[in-house]
């Protein structure tokens, strides 16, 4: 009997291992090179990038900075677990540059086991219901949420009503410059615009219903197996909602609506990017901050808040703001990928069953 159940525990154990879900990953080194064309004169000249940290999904190491800026520090920035590298010219100079190397790894994002039972809201979730000056959730927000959700009892199944209205009704826009400017009034009114437009009405109508949510400003990290990609246009929001007793849960809708965009397809030819984004996001990507717009950095900037997140590079020259959401005018970079190993595949990753990642409804 006893080699019999040893016999069987050598096959059984295998096939355990090979059915567990395994995390893609896509890793290479980041390179941003910066440059900043002020009056040769200036003496007030100052720069903010965001700087990324590890994670559980992503690891971020061998962090070089260069430059012939004056001084430079990594400062935290009070939010979110935020970090951000900020650097000062305050001689004349014919020019005035930055380079921000590091290494990055990343991993596919999923998150669909979801608990039979969800515990109570805690008061530290509450903050990412409310409302503000940029993430408004009364008014025709709150009409949508309540028209949605009217009959949802649990977070989860909120969050899902919630990701199909946006998904249904909104659409990319690629003449919409950066990333868009995240109005959600706007995209509410136009319902075209990008993944901080599509993004950002998400986690608007999501706390309207109660749910808690937060936007993610990160980074592409390219799909090409280039010797080196230039990724300067890679710059992606998504959100994420809180399961009480799970965690944060990705969500991307501003994707599925790209791929919608992207391969002509109808909102049935796209189930299996709607299926998909709820709950999980590719390795293809870091995360750079999680604080709401309307970011006051450290240290605080001459010309108030940012009305976004903190993804993009931000400068001033003598006090004044340069434009930032991907202008590329006194404020220049390029943003390079170099993928080092570990090439990641195109197919969806297989669940705990072997079989697609899907939605969990």
């Amino acid at each position: 009997m006893v080699k019999k159940l040893i016999l069987l525990s050598m096959f059984v154990v295998p096939l355990i291992l090979f059915s567990v879900a395994y995390a893609r990953e896509r890793q290479g080194d980041v390179t941003f090179q910066i440059t900043i064309e002020a009056p040769e004169e200036s003496k007030d000249v100052r720069l903010w990038v965001p700087y990324p940290v590890s994670s559980k999904e992503q690891t971020i190491e061998d962090v070089k900075i260069n430059g012939n800026f004056t001084k430079s520090s990594i400062r935290d920035q009070g939010r979110e677990g935020d970090r951000g590298i900020y650097a000062e010219w305050t001689s004349p100079s014919k020019e005035r540059t930055l380079t921000l190397f590091f290494r990055a790894k990343a991993i596919e994002r999923v998150k669909k086991d979801f608990p039979s039972k969800e515990s109570g809201m805690t008061s530290e979730l509450r903050k990412y219901t409310k409302s503000s000056a940029l993430m408004p959730t009364d008014g025709k927000i709150k009409e949508i949420a309540d028209k949605v959700t009217m009959d949802k009892k649990t977070i989860k199944d909120k969050a899902l009503a919630v990701y199909d209205w946006v998904v249904e009704n909104t659409f990319r826009d690629p003449d919409v410059k950066g990333c868009g400017t995240g109005d959600v009034d706007r995209i509410l009114s136009e319902k075209g615009g990008k993944c901080a437009d599509i993004s950002g009405i998400f986690v608007a109508i999501a706390r309207s219903a109660g749910v808690p949510a937060r936007e993610v400003w990160g980074l592409r990290l390219g799909k090409k197996h280039d010797p080196e990609e230039d990724i300067t246009g890679g710059h992606h929001c998504w959100a994420e909602f809180y399961e009480p007793g799970y965690g944060w849960v990705p969500v991307d809708p501003a994707d599925v609506r790209k791929a919608m965009l992207t391969e002509n397809l109808d909102l049935k030819a796209a189930q299996k990017y709607r299926d998909y984004y709820f709950g999980a996001v590719d390795e293809y990507r870091i995360a750079l901050t999680r604080g709401e717009k309307g970011y006051a950095l450290n240290p605080a900037q001459k010309a108030g808040p940012i009305p976004y997140g903190f993804m993009y590079p931000y400068a001033e020259i003598d006090g004044k703001a340069v434009e930032w959401l991907a202008a590329q005018k006194e404020l220049k970079y390029k943003i390079t990928f170099r993928e080092t190993s570990n090439p990641a595949t195109k197919e969806p990753a297989p669940d705990s069953s072997g079989g697609l990642s899907k939605r969990v409804k």
